[in-house]
């Protein structure tokens, strides 16, 4: 795999996100569960997503969460996780 010619170099401004509009999108675009595009998805290095793209926000910890808190009860796992 070649080196990226900005390997060990600060980020370009104009490569960085705008954090406060990125944390509003998190809290503010809902995903529509019929659109594929909206959903999360995971990899060897966590999630694949943006709340830019209504792809990885608040409505999507909170899914996750229950899907974990639903199964652990399913299985009958009490211990702490």
């Amino acid at each position: 795999m070649p080196l990226h010619e900005l390997a060990g170099k600060p980020a370009p401004r104009e490569l960085l996100p705008n954090i406060p509009r990125l944390v509003s999108a998190f809290y503010t675009n809902k995903p529509d569960p019929s659109n594929p595009e909206h959903g999360v998805s995971f990899g060897t290095s966590g999630h694949r997503g943006t709340s830019f793209a209504h792809s990885f926000n608040e409505d999507h910890i909170l899914a996750i969460s229950q899907a974990i808190c639903e199964y652990r009860a399913a299985q009958g796992y009490t211990g702490p996780l």
